[in-house]
């Protein structure tokens, strides 16, 4: 035999041997990580932290009648400021700050601006929750993209672009039916919102420039850490001049002092949830939650503090909100989801096609009645018009039992 063929009966033998495998497979298993949190857990916790914080600071400042905003804010800035410097110091969460080039000189001219922006956006913000319902106060919030819009223009961040425009235009037409169909409309009220929100649109376009330069990517937990201290320094400026000198212990005695701690601690775990959310799912996702948090946040403010909604200003409110999603996710994108919903629901009606039919009914009412009532509280209908006597007398010229109206 020669030297080719036994080689090659070599290699014949060691192939028809069995493969161990190079990794003990109870070992890999043992060591696999654990399974992560469902996005669903992000999403719900910033839900809930986010109302919390708002209907907290509306029970603080108006129903437990602390009517010191500012100092109110300044203990919230105060309270990150510590909470972002232990972090710091005594865990790795903040550690990315460590790749930002701060220095003097671009703390004073970048951080300090956008700093006393945003402590006028809170304060103005936090004022407003002394005239204002909460849930009116979410929908003026809804023309947040439309003043951040403007302010780039204004700025040339961006260029100025009609059709972006009208994407918007349906907002703007939303929010004024819910502002004429408010109840509680306080002027100085709705000067105090829309103060609040030009400042914070300003702050995000200056956030915005800041940003643009690669050296200068933070995540909001490591904003907050170069901001807080800034803000907290401005507000307290404020507050010693307009509100301490009128405050008294009894003021805060009142609230309770762990009532202001947890108050503070939930607007910092804000901050630190705001942080996962973006990190374990996407910017749609965090739109998309925060059009239903706005959804809850009224439900709730009508619950807790028996705020007024009309039907008008419900309306209106739906109308803002189509409008804000159509503006995040764009004509093609809300084909492509409307495309997948037809199908879901073509899919759900073969399935369930009695209870697909209740449904369709029950949708078909609740929206008539909105309407009627939309319309009979904007002065279309007479003040004592009676939906149930005026279907029962149609019905009568219709059968007819009486000779018309």
């Amino acid at each position: 035999m020669s030297e080719k063929e036994r080689v090659s009966g070599e290699q014949e033998r060691q192939s028809e041997q069995p493969v161990l495998p190079i990794v003990n497979p109870d070992v890999e298993k043992a060591q696999s990580p654990k399974a992560a949190l469902h996005p669903a857990v992000y999403i719900a916790t910033w839900i809930t932290l986010s109302g919390s914080v708002i209907l907290f600071n509306k029970w603080i400042l108006d129903t437990a009648k602390f009517h010191y905003p500012i100092t109110l804010t300044t203990w919230h800035l105060g309270f990150a400021t510590l909470m972002t410097q232990l972090l710091a110091r005594f865990t790795t969460v903040l550690d990315s700050r460590k790749k930002v080039p701060m220095t003097g000189r671009i703390y004073l001219n970048k951080i300090m601006p956008i700093g006393v922006m945003f402590s006028l956006s809170l304060i103005c913000g936090n004022l407003t929750y002394l005239y204002l319902s909460v849930s009116f106060i979410q929908m003026l919030k809804a023309t947040m993209p439309i003043a951040v819009l403007l302010t780039s223009w204004t700025l040339r961040v961006s260029e100025p672009s009609l059709k972006t425009l009208g994407n918007v235009s349906l907002i703007v037409v939303g929010v004024v039916i819910a502002s004429f169909g408010e109840i509680q409309f306080v002027l100085i009220g709705f000067m105090f919102q829309v103060g609040g929100i030009v400042f914070e649109a300003i702050r995000l376009v200056m956030v915005q420039q800041l940003l643009s330069g690669a050296e200068f990517k933070m995540d909001p937990l490591v904003s907050l850490y170069y901001f807080a201290p800034a803000c907290a320094l401005m507000n307290g400026l404020t507050a010693l001049f307009f509100e301490i000198p009128k405050m008294s212990l009894a003021d805060i005695e009142r609230v309770g002092y762990v009532t202001l701690l947890a108050n503070a601690m939930i607007a910092f775990l804000l901050n630190v949830s705001v942080v996962f959310l973006i990190g374990k799912t996407s910017s749609l996702v965090m739109t998309l939650s925060g059009v239903l948090k706005d959804i809850l946040l009224v439900a709730c403010s009508m619950l807790i503090f028996r705020d007024p909604v009309s039907p008008l200003q419900g309306f209106g409110y739906s109308i803002a909100l189509c409008g804000l999603v159509y503006y995040k996710l764009g004509g093609e994108k809300m084909k492509e989801y409307v495309g997948q919903g037809q199908r879901s629901w073509a899919e759900y009606g073969q399935r369930h096609p009695a209870l697909r039919r209740v449904l369709i009914f029950g949708l078909v009412i609740t929206t008539v009645f909105i309407l009627l009532g939309g319309i009979s509280f904007s002065g279309a209908l007479p003040a004592n018009y009676d939906p149930a006597t005026a279907a029962k007398n149609q019905w009568d010229v219709i059968s007819g039992k009486t000779g018309g109206a």
